[in-house]
């Protein structure tokens, strides 16, 4: 049997609201850190959906698809695994404040850009500013982009 690399597929979500970000504070094996609502794609799943998904059960928040903002590829050391993130633009469409969040989620927050780069010791990984920064930059691409052929 070959050994075959695989980069680990991630979504996430850059939700604004009244110029804040909606992050989650997740314990880590680093610590507690700051990240975009996000998550792996699970089999069957679009990324889209995946999304949509991890949005949910990251912050009992609700959400609809707008854009795609990137594709990141990133990797924290030799060692470690590659991560290939796919971010979306979305906005809120409910809440559920009395739905359990995901194990290892501590809480679901809303910062501003300041508070946002102010913390960046604290991020899970350099992909949060730079998410949030390609959004405020204007990025913005159709879902269209994103073909889907299971």
């Amino acid at each position: 049997m070959n050994d075959v690399w695989r980069p680990n597929v991630t979504v996430a979500a850059i939700i604004e609201e009244d110029g804040r970000f909606l992050l989650v504070e997740e314990e880590t094996p680093e610590g507690i850190r700051f990240n975009q609502p996000a998550g792996h794609l699970d089999e069957g799943e679009s990324v889209v959906s995946a999304m949509v998904r991890e949005t949910l059960e990251e912050t009992a928040y609700a959400v609809e698809p707008l854009h795609l903002v990137g594709i990141y590829r990133w990797r924290r050391d030799g060692a470690s695994p590659t991560y290939l993130r796919f971010a979306f633009a979305a906005r809120v469409t409910g809440h559920d404040p009395a739905q359990p969040l995901d194990v290892g989620i501590l809480r679901a927050v809303w910062h501003s850009y300041a508070d946002i780069a102010g913390t960046k010791a604290r991020h899970r990984s350099p992909l949060v500013l730079a998410c949030v920064d390609d959004f405020r930059a204007g990025r913005r691409y159709p879902l269209e982009l994103l073909r889907d052929f299971a």
